[in-house]
């Protein structure tokens, strides 16, 4: 796994133990489970056509990496939108 600079300084701290961790109080706590339900939260359902040879090729990656094809198209779109896989242009 790749860190920016800023994880690197986090990390190092951490395993010099140089950084000293608070207990997160039962308000935090909450709001991060709030958080981390959401992101989870897949609330819209939609259609798409494929080209076979596509379709068959994802379910084949899919079963590869164990797991389902709806999911790593999923994980697919969520990582271009987020802008970690880019599109070359021409």
């Amino acid at each position: 796994m790749k860190y920016n600079k800023e994880e690197k300084y986090i990390l190092n701290a951490l395993e010099d133990n140089k950084m000293n961790l608070s207990t997160p109080s039962k308000k935090e706590i909450e709001s991060i489970k709030t958080a981390a339900d959401n992101t989870f939260k897949k609330n819209r359902r939609i259609t798409i056509r494929l080209y076979n040879h596509d379709y068959i090729g994802i379910q084949k990656k899919a079963m590869e990496m164990g797991i389902p094809y709806q999911t790593l198209i999923s994980g697919l779109i969520h990582r271009y939108v987020e802008g970690e896989i880019k599109i070359k242009t021409i």
